[in-house]
Protein backbone atom coordinates (compact mmCIF):
# COMPACT_ATOMS: atom_id res chain seq x y z
CA UNK A 1 0.00 0.00 0.00
CA UNK A 2 2.93 1.97 0.69
CA UNK A 3 2.71 5.54 -1.85
CA UNK A 4 -0.52 3.99 -3.98
CA UNK A 5 -2.21 6.73 -5.33
CA UNK A 6 -5.57 4.61 -4.97
CA UNK A 7 -5.39 4.82 -1.57
CA UNK A 8 -6.91 8.00 0.67
CA UNK A 9 -6.51 7.94 4.26
CA UNK A 10 -6.52 11.52 5.14
CA UNK A 11 -10.47 12.89 4.94
CA UNK A 12 -9.14 16.25 3.87
CA UNK A 13 -7.76 14.73 0.70
CA UNK A 14 -9.92 12.52 0.08
CA UNK A 15 -12.56 15.02 0.01
CA UNK A 16 -10.46 17.48 -1.87
CA UNK A 17 -9.99 14.98 -4.71
CA UNK A 18 -13.58 14.18 -4.79
CA UNK A 19 -14.35 17.64 -5.40
CA UNK A 20 -12.03 17.69 -8.23
CA UNK A 21 -13.19 14.84 -10.00
CA UNK A 22 -16.86 15.87 -9.88
CA UNK A 23 -16.02 19.47 -11.22
CA UNK A 24 -14.55 17.38 -14.33
CA UNK A 25 -17.83 15.75 -14.43
CA UNK A 26 -17.06 12.23 -13.18
CA UNK A 27 -20.14 10.31 -11.73
CA UNK A 28 -18.72 8.93 -8.24
CA UNK A 29 -19.85 5.45 -6.98
CA UNK A 30 -19.77 4.46 -3.12
CA UNK A 31 -19.77 1.67 -1.80
CA UNK A 32 -18.63 0.10 1.64
CA UNK A 33 -17.61 -2.85 3.55
CA UNK A 34 -15.61 -4.65 5.85
CA UNK A 35 -13.83 -6.84 3.01
CA UNK A 36 -12.20 -9.38 5.41
CA UNK A 37 -10.78 -12.04 2.59
CA UNK A 38 -11.39 -11.02 -0.98
CA UNK A 39 -13.86 -13.58 -2.42
CA UNK A 40 -15.45 -13.76 -6.15
CA UNK A 41 -18.71 -12.40 -4.29
CA UNK A 42 -16.85 -8.97 -3.52
CA UNK A 43 -14.81 -9.08 -7.07
CA UNK A 44 -18.49 -9.51 -9.03
CA UNK A 45 -20.16 -6.92 -6.59
CA UNK A 46 -17.49 -4.11 -7.50
CA UNK A 47 -17.22 -5.04 -11.15
CA UNK A 48 -21.06 -4.33 -11.50
CA UNK A 49 -20.91 -1.11 -9.09
CA UNK A 50 -17.68 0.13 -11.44
CA UNK A 51 -20.27 0.13 -14.42
CA UNK A 52 -22.88 2.55 -12.92
CA UNK A 53 -20.29 5.31 -13.20
CA UNK A 54 -16.88 6.69 -13.54
CA UNK A 55 -15.23 6.23 -10.86
CA UNK A 56 -15.93 3.65 -7.88
CA UNK A 57 -15.14 5.02 -4.29
CA UNK A 58 -14.52 1.91 -1.97
CA UNK A 59 -14.62 3.23 1.94
CA UNK A 60 -13.53 -0.38 4.41
CA UNK A 61 -14.61 -0.55 7.80
CA UNK A 62 -11.30 0.28 10.01
CA UNK A 63 -10.12 -2.83 11.93
CA UNK A 64 -11.74 -1.07 14.83
CA UNK A 65 -14.85 -0.64 13.50
CA UNK A 66 -15.26 -4.52 12.00
CA UNK A 67 -14.07 -5.94 15.30
CA UNK A 68 -17.31 -3.71 16.76
CA UNK A 69 -19.51 -5.21 14.16
CA UNK A 70 -18.17 -8.73 13.29
CA UNK A 71 -16.93 -9.83 16.54
CA UNK A 72 -13.41 -9.76 18.32
CA UNK A 73 -12.05 -12.45 15.72
CA UNK A 74 -12.29 -10.06 12.91
CA UNK A 75 -10.46 -8.73 10.77
CA UNK A 76 -8.52 -11.79 9.68
CA UNK A 77 -6.84 -9.05 7.52
CA UNK A 78 -5.43 -5.88 9.07
CA UNK A 79 -7.02 -2.58 6.83
CA UNK A 80 -3.70 -1.76 5.27
CA UNK A 81 -3.57 -4.94 3.62
CA UNK A 82 -7.17 -5.29 2.73
CA UNK A 83 -6.56 -1.67 1.37
CA UNK A 84 -3.79 -2.63 -0.77
CA UNK A 85 -5.75 -5.91 -2.01
CA UNK A 86 -8.74 -3.54 -3.40
CA UNK A 87 -6.77 -1.19 -4.98
CA UNK A 88 -5.17 -3.69 -6.46
CA UNK A 89 -8.50 -4.07 -8.55
CA UNK A 90 -8.89 -2.68 -11.80
CA UNK A 91 -12.82 -1.40 -10.62
CA UNK A 92 -11.66 0.46 -7.74
CA UNK A 93 -10.44 3.73 -8.41
CA UNK A 94 -10.41 5.05 -4.79
CA UNK A 95 -10.04 2.62 -1.07
CA UNK A 96 -10.52 5.00 1.85
CA UNK A 97 -11.30 4.13 5.45
CA UNK A 98 -13.98 4.84 8.10
CA UNK A 99 -13.69 4.31 12.01
CA UNK A 100 -17.36 4.49 12.35
CA UNK A 101 -19.57 1.17 12.41
CA UNK A 102 -21.63 2.55 9.53
CA UNK A 103 -21.11 4.81 6.75
CA UNK A 104 -23.35 7.83 7.08
CA UNK A 105 -20.26 10.36 7.85
CA UNK A 106 -18.45 9.75 4.89
CA UNK A 107 -21.40 9.48 2.42
CA UNK A 108 -22.75 12.75 3.85
CA UNK A 109 -19.24 14.07 3.39
CA UNK A 110 -18.26 12.85 -0.64
CA UNK A 111 -22.51 13.19 -1.40
CA UNK A 112 -21.65 9.69 -4.06
CA UNK A 113 -23.59 10.40 -7.61
CA UNK A 114 -24.72 6.49 -7.04
CA UNK A 115 -24.54 4.63 -3.72
CA UNK A 116 -24.69 1.08 -4.40
CA UNK A 117 -25.26 -1.87 -2.01
CA UNK A 118 -25.38 -5.38 -1.89
CA UNK A 119 -28.23 -6.98 -3.03
CA UNK A 120 -29.29 -8.20 0.39
CA UNK A 121 -29.70 -4.70 1.78
CA UNK A 122 -33.32 -3.14 0.85
CA UNK A 123 -33.30 -0.14 -0.77
CA UNK A 124 -35.03 1.84 1.98
CA UNK A 125 -32.52 0.39 4.61
CA UNK A 126 -29.07 1.63 2.56
CA UNK A 127 -27.34 3.64 5.26
CA UNK A 128 -26.89 7.40 3.40
CA UNK A 129 -29.80 7.30 0.97
CA UNK A 130 -31.42 9.85 2.54
CA UNK A 131 -28.09 11.73 1.78
CA UNK A 132 -27.60 11.02 -1.81
CA UNK A 133 -31.45 10.92 -3.07
CA UNK A 134 -31.68 14.63 -1.50
CA UNK A 135 -28.67 15.74 -3.61
CA UNK A 136 -30.61 14.50 -6.82
CA UNK A 137 -28.47 11.33 -6.83
CA UNK A 138 -29.22 7.65 -6.74
CA UNK A 139 -29.21 4.40 -4.81
CA UNK A 140 -28.82 1.01 -5.98
CA UNK A 141 -28.51 -2.48 -5.16
CA UNK A 142 -26.42 -5.18 -6.80
CA UNK A 143 -28.25 -8.90 -6.81
CA UNK A 144 -26.46 -10.85 -3.78
CA UNK A 145 -24.42 -14.18 -5.11
CA UNK A 146 -25.86 -16.75 -2.66
CA UNK A 147 -23.10 -18.63 -0.64
CA UNK A 148 -20.39 -16.40 -1.81
CA UNK A 149 -19.26 -14.35 1.51
CA UNK A 150 -16.45 -13.66 3.69
CA UNK A 151 -18.98 -15.90 6.61
CA UNK A 152 -18.94 -18.90 4.35
CA UNK A 153 -15.23 -18.62 3.38
CA UNK A 154 -14.46 -18.91 6.84
CA UNK A 155 -16.57 -21.81 7.54
CA UNK A 156 -15.30 -23.64 4.95
CA UNK A 157 -11.54 -23.47 5.81
CA UNK A 158 -12.46 -24.32 9.42
CA UNK A 159 -14.03 -27.42 8.24
CA UNK A 160 -11.19 -29.08 5.72
CA UNK A 161 -8.75 -27.39 8.02
CA UNK A 162 -10.28 -28.89 11.95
Amino acid sequence: MKNNPKVIADRGKLLRAIKGLKKSGKKIVFTNGCYDILHVGHVRFLAAAKKLGDVLLLALNSDASVKRIKGPKRPVICQQERAELMAALECVDIVTFFGEDDPYEIIKATVPDVLVKGGDWALDKIIGADVVTAAGGKVKNIKYIKGKSTTNVIAKILKYYK
